[in-house]
C-alpha cells in the first residue's frame, strides 16, 4: 500500500493508547485525547497514579518472566505510546538476547514504535488484537517469535478495551491453542468492584474514544485465564502483585486486577506402581511359558476324539 492509499490517522477520536500517554505525563496526543483524560482525572483524581501504577505491574511481570521464569520472546499487544521501561528494556537487562514484538492497531503508536522500539531483536507491528489469527500468522511475528517455545503474551491493559460480543474470552484461548507449554499470559484490567459508581463514570469518557471501556469483576477477569494457572499471589491489585518494597501501601484503591497465568506443561505418564509392574511382568512369563513348553497328547472319550491339552 503506497503512503497516498494509507488510512489517515483521525486525531478527533480519541484512542486509549493516547490518552493513557497523557496520565502518563508523556507528550504524543492530542486535544481529543486530552480532553478525555481530563474528563476522566475529573471523576477520579488518581487516575495518574493508577496508570503508573499499571505501568509498574508490567514491569515488574517482565522482570519475572526474564528472570525466575526464563522467558527470551515477548509478545506485547496494546503496546501504548512508547515511555521509559518498555518491554524490551526491562527484559534485557535480564536476558540480554530477549526478542519483543510490539502489536498496537493505532498509527500514531505504530509510527512512534517503529522510530524507538524497532531494532535487533525488536519489531513493532500494526494489527489488532481482535484478530488474533492475522497476529499469529503475520510474517513479522513470526519472524521472531517460535511459537513451538514459550512465549510471554502480554495484554496489559487491553482486554478492558473488548466489548463483550466481540467475546475476549476467546481472543485469549486462541492465542493459548498457539503458545507451547511453559508459556505465560500476562493481564490487568479495569475493574469497578472497588468503586462501581465512580469507576462507572471514568469509564464513559471513553465512550466516544476509538474503543470504549468495559468494566470487568474479578470473577471475569479470572475467566480470561482459562487453561492458564494464576502465578501467586494469583489475580490481584496490580498494586499488590509482588510490589517493590513500600509500593503496595502507597495504591491502596488502584481499580485494576493483574496476574500472570502459565500454560501447564503435559504431564509425563506417571511409572506404574512395584506391585503392578510385578503383577505385569508374572503374566507375561506365564504367557511365555504357555506359548512355548512342550506339549504332550491326551485323549478323552467322546464324540469329538483324541485332543491336545498342555500338561498340567
Amino acid at each position: 500500500m503506497s503512503r497516498a492509499e494509507q488510512p489517515q490517522i483521525d486525531t478527533s477520536i480519541a484512542h486509549p493508547a493516547r490518552i493513557y500517554d497523557y496520565l502518563l505525563g508523556g507528550k504524543d496526543n492530542f486535544p481529543a485525547d486530552r480532553a478525555a483524560a481530563e474528563r476522566v482525572l475529573a471523576t477520579v483524581p488518581k487516575a495518574r497514579e493508577m496508570a503508573r501504577a499499571n505501568r509498574a505491574f508490567l514491569q515488574r511481570t517482565v522482570r519475572f518472566l526474564a528472570g525466575e521464569a526464563g522467558i527470551r520472546q515477548f509478545l506485547d499487544i496494546g503496546t501504548g505510546i512508547p515511555t521509559q521501561g518498555n518491554v524490551h528494556e526491562v527484559a534485557r537487562q535480564v536476558a540480554p538476547d530477549a526478542r519483543v514484538v510490539y502489536v498496537d492497531n493505532d498509527r500514531v503508536v505504530h509510527a512512534h514504535a517503529n522510530a524507538l522500539l524497532a531494532g535487533d531483536q525488536t519489531i513493532a507491528v500494526l494489527a489488532d488484537l481482535r484478530a488474533p489469527d492475522a497476529i499469529l500468522g503475520d510474517p513479522q511475528v513470526r519472524q521472531l517469535i517460535d511459537f513451538d517455545r514459550p512465549v510471554a503474551l502480554l495484554l496489559v491493559a487491553i482486554l478492558h478495551f473488548i466489548r463483550d460480543e466481540e467475546d475476549p474470552p476467546e481472543i485469549v484461548a486462541r492465542f493459548h491453542a498457539a503458545m507451547a507449554p511453559g508459556s505465560y499470559l500476562v493481564i490487568s484490567h479495569a475493574t469497578g468492584d472497588f468503586d462501581p459508581v465512580a469507576a462507572a463514570a471514568a469509564a464513559q469518557a471513553y465512550d466516544k474514544a476509538a474503543a470504549p471501556m468495559v468494566l470487568r469483576s474479578h470473577p471475569e477477569v479470572e475467566r480470561l485465564f482459562d487453561g492458564f494457572a494464576l502465578v501467586d499471589p494469583g489475580l490481584v491489585q496490580v498494586s499488590h502483585w509482588r510490589p517493590d518494597p513500600g509500593d503496595a501501601a502507597s495504591h491502596q484503591q488502584v481499580w485494576a486486577y493483574g496476574g500472570i497465568g502459565r500454560k501447564a506443561t503435559p504431564p509425563t505418564r506417571p511409572p506404574a506402581p512395584l506391585a503392578m509392574r510385578a503383577a505385569r511382568a508374572a503374566s507375561a512369563v506365564q504367557w511365555h511359558l504357555a506359548r512355548h513348553l512342550p506339549r504332550e497328547p491326551a485323549t478323552t472319550s467322546g464324540a469329538a476324539g483324541t485332543c491336545w491339552q498342555k500338561p498340567a
